[in-house]
């Protein structure tokens, strides 16, 4: 019988002082529901219920000097989402298309990259 049953959360980093712009990708754009963190982590800490299946994505500031350097931005490391049905694939990559290639408000909260629903390597036909 194996130890491990199932996987409670994923931390994934953001640069410092991107809190807000987190909580609008992850909350608003990709519609995960945000929950409380400890008071003294707040400013610190994100954290999101992947609907009810009581997993969870944890969001915390990385290191600028390791973490977003140019090395690093080339690594593959990056969290691979389940979704019901295609419709619901297509409407999400609607969602972070149109997050990405959104106005100002978006800059330090737009991904590093994303592909255009419909096109090439879209995900679309996978």
């Amino acid at each position: 019988m194996p130890l491990i049953t199932g996987l409670h959360h994923v931390n994934l980093i953001v640069p410092p002082n991107t809190l807000p712009e987190a909580n609008a990708f992850y909350g608003k754009t990709l519609g995960l529901t945000p929950r409380p963190v400890p008071q003294l982590q707040k400013d610190r800490l994100a954290w999101f219920d992947i609907g009810t299946s009581g997993q969870q994505v944890h969001i915390a500031f990385g290191r600028p000097e390791v973490d977003f350097t140019e090395e690093a931005k080339g690594a593959s490391r990056h969290p691979c989402f389940k979704v019901g049905s295609l419709e619901e694939l297509g409407e999400l990559q609607r969602r972070v298309w149109g997050h990405f290639r959104g106005g100002e408000e978006w800059e330090r909260g737009r991904p590093l990259g994303c592909d255009e629903p419909g096109k090439e390597d879209s995900g679309e036909n996978s």
